[in-house]
């Protein structure tokens, strides 16, 4: 793989992992997601305003996505009601890498070099220990962050395919973040009403910059998909739970043990390998 793709994904596993913190730190997560969505619309639909539109042939595959991905964020908040960023996030983000890998080699056709392939085994499996407390794996969130695994490797599927049917990928990117950030705040008012999702809260403006970011860190991943084999993109993307570990220990007050240091090193190896 590029090294300058290695480096825009590791670049977005950060911004990944923060957004990911403004989250859990929020006291109502799932207005804070919503927030976070109303902005991402926002900017995209600016920023499609200066693009072409993708091909026809990937509008199917945005609207696909921005479903997905709406799953995606109610799986990701209910498992946040009962457990903590250093479990969840590493659950979640590490079954992801194996099952692209293996969607892309369904639906995709993609094919990965042996080498590529124990890397991405290395980055998942040092992803999933870092949610070991001692020797068992305890967590009350266990089924939701497990879906929400399958919804993040579902929706990396669907935009890996089609952006590159698309053949501007950016274009594709913001017009399925536009889909995205609509449909979020139309579930919102469905599962509560719109006076309290447009109430003005404290964290408001923390929540719109974090969607801001999320937006960024996830046109770069949609941009090295087009360009380097989807599973070995999503391992290299689900890095981001070093930072996320990091970020927990200094703000959120998570413990950063010796078992999570060696689990770190597994994920570096398998990065090495991989790029």
């Amino acid at each position: 793989m590029p090294i300058h793709i290695v480096l825009l994904v590791l670049f977005a596993a950060l911004l990944h992992a923060s957004w990911n913190a403004l989250l859990r730190g929020g006291a109502d997560r799932l207005w804070s997601m919503t927030v976070m969505c109303i902005a991402v619309a926002i900017a995209s639909v600016i920023a499609a305003a200066f693009m072409p539109p993708p091909s026809s042939a990937s509008w199917g595959y945005a609207l696909l996505s921005a479903l997905l991905h709406v799953g995606y964020n109610l799986f990701l908040v209910r498992s946040y009601r009962v457990g903590d960023l250093g479990q969840v996030y590493p659950i979640s983000r590490g079954s992801s890498p194996v099952l692209i890998t293996l969607g892309a080699a369904i639906f995709a056709g993609e094919t990965i070099a042996p080498g590529t392939l124990f890397g991405i085994a290395l980055v998942s499996g040092g992803i999933i220990s870092l949610a070991f407390r001692g020797r068992k794996l305890s967590v009350p969130s266990l089924p939701y962050a497990l879906g929400t695994g399958c919804f993040i490797a579902a929706y990396s599927v669907t935009d890996g395919i089609g952006a590159r049917l698309s053949g501007a990928p950016l274009s594709y990117t913001v017009w399925m973040c536009a889909l995205w950030g609509v449909l979020m705040p139309v579930v919102y008012i469905g599962l509560r009403d719109a006076r309290s999702l447009f109430s003005v809260r404290p964290g408001m403006l923390t929540a719109l910059a974090g969607g801001l970011v999320s937006l960024l860190a996830y046109g770069i991943v949609i941009y090295a998909m087009n360009a380097a084999p989807l599973g070995a993109v999503s391992a290299l993307r689900e890095t981001s739970v070093l930072f996320a570990a990091l970020i927990g220990y200094l703000f959120l007050g998570e413990k950063l043990t010796t078992r999570r240091l060696l689990a770190c090193a597994v994920i570096a190896s398998g990065i090495l390998i991989i790029g």
